[in-house]
C-alpha cells in the first residue's frame, strides 16, 4: 500500500532531478496547482509524467510546445486519488488512491481501460508506511539510498464533471506484493520504476495495449539494482495537512527526538555527579576538620527514623541540630 508519499522540491529542483533517469518534460501543465510537501495525502495535487498526445494537450488547455509530437513527454500535476472517465460526480468514498498489480494484469475491472492507454509515471522523494505493532502503527519513511527521485508507477484518467466548468485529471498508485526485504514492513508496496529500460516501457503508451513485459514490471515492487533505505519517523506524519522537515528524517535525529532525550539525560546524568561530588568533598572538609579539634561527635537515631541528630559534647550548652 502506498497512503503517503513526499515530494518537498521546488519545481526547478524536480526537472532538474529528473535529468538523472534521462528525462525530459518540455512542458509542465497545471504547475500553479503544485504545492511542495512533506506530506502529501489523498486528494491533494502532485505533479505525474505522461505521454502527451496533441488531443490531450488541447483538451487540458495547454498549448503544445514547438515540435510537439505524439512521443513528446509531458509534465502535469493532478489529483491523488483517481476518478473514472464516466463519473457524474466525485464519489470520495471510492478508494483509488492505488491500483492492484493483480488486477492490472487480470484485466478485471475499472483498469482494463486504462492499462494500455493512460500509464504514467508518480514522482516522489519517498513514500511513508506504518508498521502495525498491536493497536499501534509506527511510520517509517523508504526513499533511495542514492537521494535521487523515486519515481513509481501509476494510472491516470480525466473526467468532465456534471456542474463542473474545468476538466478533472486525477491518477493512481500501482502496488504490488511487497519484496522479501521490506515485508516485514507491510504486505504491499508501490511499483517502483529504477531502470531506464522500465520506464522507457511504462511510458510507451504508443501501441495503446498491455503487454506482457508491462506484466512482468508491475509483478515485483522494485529491480535488484535499486538499493532503499528504511526509517522510522515522527507518528505526527499521520495527520493530514501536517507540516515538517522532521518528517523525511529519522526519528533519532529530531531535536525532540530520541537523540535529544538522550542527550537530556546526559546533562541531568552530569548535573548529578558534580553535585555528589561537591558534596562529597564538602563532608571530606568538615571531617577535616573536626579531626583537627578532636571533637567527638556522636549520630543517634531519632524515634521519627527519619532524621540524625549531631551531639557535640564538648559544647553541652549548642542545641540539637538536624540534618
Amino acid at each position: 500500500m502506498c497512503g503517503r508519499f513526499s515530494l518537498r522540491m521546488e519545481p526547478q529542483d524536480i526537472r532538474q532531478n529528473l535529468e538523472d533517469y534521462n528525462l525530459h518534460a518540455n512542458e509542465w501543465i497545471h504547475q500553479d496547482q503544485f504545492v511542495p510537501r512533506y506530506n502529501v495525502a489523498p486528494r491533494t495535487h502532485a505533479p505525474v509524467i505522461r505521454r502527451l498526445d496533441l488531443g490531450n494537450s488541447i483538451r487540458s488547455g495547454a498549448e503544445p510546445s514547438e515540435g510537439s509530437s505524439s512521443t513528446q513527454l509531458s509534465m502535469q500535476t493532478m489529483k491523488w486519488g483517481l476518478v473514472p472517465h464516466w463519473s457524474k460526480y466525485e464519489d470520495k468514498t471510492l478508494n483509488t488512491i492505488n491500483a492492484r498489480s493483480e488486477n492490472i494484469s487480470s484485466g478485471g475491472g475499472m483498469w482494463n481501460s486504462l492499462r494500455g492507454r493512460k500509464r504514467c509515471v508518480v514522482i516522489c522523494q519517498g513514500y511513508y508506511e506504518w508498521l502495525s505493532k498491536g493497536k499501534e502503527k509506527i511510520p517509517h519513511f523508504i526513499k533511495p539510498k542514492s537521494g535521487h527521485l523515486m519515481l513509481l508507477a501509476g494510472l491516470y484518467d480525466s473526467v468532465d464533471l456534471q456542474d463542473s466548468t474545468y476538466t478533472l485529471w486525477t491518477f493512481t498508485i500501482v502496488t504490488t506484493a511487497a519484496s522479501n526485504e521490506f515485508s516485514w514492513l507491510h504486505d504491499r508496496q508501490p511499483v517502483i520504476l529504477s531502470t531506464q529500460e522500465d520506464l522507457d516501457q511504462w511510458l510507451d503508451t504508443s501501441s495503446q495495449r498491455w503487454s506482457e513485459d508491462l506484466a512482468q514490471i508491475v509483478s515485483r515492487a522494485y529491480t535488484k539494482d535499486s538499493s532503499l533505505e528504511c526509517y522510522q519517523v515522527p507518528k505526527e506524519v499521520g495527520k493530514t495537512g501536517t507540516e515538517s522537515s522532521s518528517f523525511i528524517l529519522p526519528i533519532s535525529e529530531r531535536k525532540d527526538g530520541i537523540e535529544a532525550m538522550f542527550s537530556k539525560q546526559r546533562q541531568a546524568l552530569a548535573v548529578v555527579n558534580k553535585s555528589s561530588s561537591t558534596s562529597m568533598a564538602k563532608r571530606k572538609r568538615n571531617s577535616d576538620r573536626a579531626s583537627s579539634k578532636s571533637t567527638e561527635i556522636t549520630l543517634t537515631q531519632t524515634a521519627e527514623g527519619s532524621d540524625d541528630d549531631i551531639k557535640i559534647l564538648e559544647h553541652p550548652s549548642v542545641k540539637k541540630t538536624k540534618l
